[in-house]
């Protein structure tokens, strides 16, 4: 287990990771230091190969609020190469969690605001209780959603992200799944059943493949089936056919069985 009060990482005996956002009594909002220490959970999680999947969750009310009030109050007092440091950390942590190289579902229970929405945007699967709200304010701000904005688009497309971005409204859980947020929207009491419904999904998956899988999703994401596209997936298929996980994955389909990644329960 690692924590530093504001953000809490945990293992259990499957092998998932739950990240959780541990500053319920400000809506869990993001400042430097609360991005630093994401940043380094995240590279935990990436180095360990015991971890499967990653749970990314919050306690209390919200979700997260977006950006922390007081670090607000500071950036305004930054220059130019402050205020540039500043944003390739933000930048950084969302990358880092978009590529992780586990599958990462995210456990939205309140508002997502600004950067919160990125945060979801960046997990692979995105579940919400129906009481859930949206926002991407930062133009009421005079500011821009923009290092979240290519994982955002990504995932509502560019329509929706021209109402969005542009309005500043907020918006529930229902219309964040129908432009593609989210996956799932729940009662609360459901959420975490729910959760465990992909958990254990996920679980019956190869570590290798399911790692495998998300790179090549964003390998071909959007790219035309060019001949250097159809040499490549030929490459990754070839590859794992012949690796242990593979020829084991293969072996106990056709003899009837769990395969060994599968612990019994």
């Amino acid at each position: 287990m690692m924590a530093d009060n504001s953000v809490i990482l945990e293992t259990d005996a499957r092998g998932i990771a739950f990240l959780t956002l541990n500053r319920p009594d400000i809506h869990n909002a993001f400042d430097d230091a609360l991005i630093g220490s994401l940043l380094r959970a995240l590279e935990s999680v990436e180095s360990d190969p015991g971890i499967r999947a990653l749970v990314l969750r919050s306690e209390g009310k919200s979700f997260s609020a977006g950006a922390d009030l007081n670090w607000m109050r500071r950036m305004a007092g930054y220059d130019r190469e402050e205020n540039h440091k500043d944003a390739l950390q933000l930048a950084a942590l969302m990358a880092r969690l978009n590529k992780l190289n586990k599958p990462t579902i995210a456990r939205v229970q309140g508002a997502a605001f600004g950067g919160g929405v990125g945060l979801v945007a960046c997990c692979d699967i995105a579940i919400a209780a129906e009481r859930a709200q949206f926002a991407l304010t930062e133009v009421r701000l005079g500011l821009l959603p923009a290092v979240i904005s290519p994982y955002v688009i990504a995932a509502i497309g560019e329509r929706a992200a021209r109402r969005y971005m542009l309005t500043g409204e907020r918006f529930d859980a229902t219309e964040a799944k129908r432009i593609g947020l989210l996956h799932e929207v729940v009662p609360e009491d459901q959420l975490d059943t729910t959760l465990e419904g992909f958990l254990e999904n996920l679980l019956k998956g190869s570590p290798l493949a399911l790692t495998a899988a998300k790179s090549l999703i964003f390998a071909v994401s959007r790219q035309p089936t060019s001949e250097a596209v159809i040499a490549d997936t030929a490459a990754r298929i070839t590859d794992i056919r012949a690796s242990a996980e593979g020829r084991e994955g293969v072996s106990a389909f056709l003899e009837k069985r769990p395969p060994a990644w599968i612990k019994p329960r």
